[in-house]
């Protein structure tokens, strides 16, 4: 049976765990032929063994790593149908105690890599008259936040701007764009950083009841992948149990 992205070339950035991985998961069982990349080398090389895929060592934040990433994908199978930009990070800081060297890290990696992503793709996919250029965006930003992510915030509300401004941009020439907005995903990091205390808070303030895998997040991407999201630009999804939905913390008590 054909898979939906049957012979498509996919580059993902940021796929070495959690979501990223996930995403290049689906992607493989969907047909897709991968590249990876990531600033992880030991992680981002297994993953790609795993998949059968190829990997190269990329910090997005450089323009140079992100056409290098693009340049092996052309260099492998002559094309380049999709580019997914998940790459990103999050450290907690308050306002108050961040540093401009602070936040033009996260800026750097965050906005700074969707562009460079995106810049770097741009030339194949004109060529061939072809593209879809997708974002892993955040439901913290665009609708909400929490103190501590000031830089992450405004780096993932940027990229859902920056994602209208490229999909009017690149209209004309056959190219997509497109994002996602994660809520809460349950990734090792969470696992790690986190731990069940606020593990079992974040699941009491979803409506749909537990946090979100990486493969919730991945099916997602592949639809925006897929030739059934041909007719979508410019827009993005959340995928996050309902967890903006509720206007107060005691959503759960229905009237009888």
């Amino acid at each position: 049976m054909t898979g939906r992205l049957q012979d498509k070339v996919a580059l993902i950035v940021g796929s070495a765990r959690g979501i990223g991985k996930g995403i290049a998961l689906r992607f493989a069982e969907e047909g897709a032929r991968l590249v990876l990349a990531d600033s992880e080398a030991e992680a981002g090389q297994a993953t790609a063994d795993e998949l059968g895929a190829d990997f190269i060592r990329t910090d997005i934040s450089q323009m140079a790593d992100a056409e290098a990433a693009v340049a092996l994908a052309l260099s492998r199978h002559g094309r380049l149908d999709i580019v997914v930009q998940n790459a990103g990070i999050y450290p907690w800081q308050l306002i108050e105690n961040t540093s401009p060297d602070d936040w033009d890290r996260v800026m750097a990696v965050n906005l700074r890599g969707t562009f460079n992503a995106t810049l770097a793709a741009l030339a194949p996919m004109k060529a061939q008259g072809y593209g879809r250029m997708l974002y892993t965006s955040s439901i913290t930003g665009p609708h909400v936040t929490s103190p501590g992510h000031g830089h992450y915030a405004a780096s993932k509300a940027g990229i859902n701007g920056f994602i209208r401004s490229a999909a009017l941009e690149f209209s004309g020439y056959g190219i997509t764009v497109n994002g996602v907005e994660p809520g809460n995903i349950l990734t090792e990091a969470i696992e790690l950083h986190r731990g069940a205390a606020y593990i079992k808070n974040m699941e009491d303030s979803i409506p749909l009841g537990r946090l979100g895998s990486p493969r919730d997040v991945a099916n997602a991407f592949l639809f925006l992948a897929s030739d059934d999201a041909s007719y979508i630009t410019g827009t993005t999804i959340v995928v996050d149990g309902g967890q903006l939905l509720p206007e107060g913390k005691d959503f759960r008590l229905l009237p009888p």
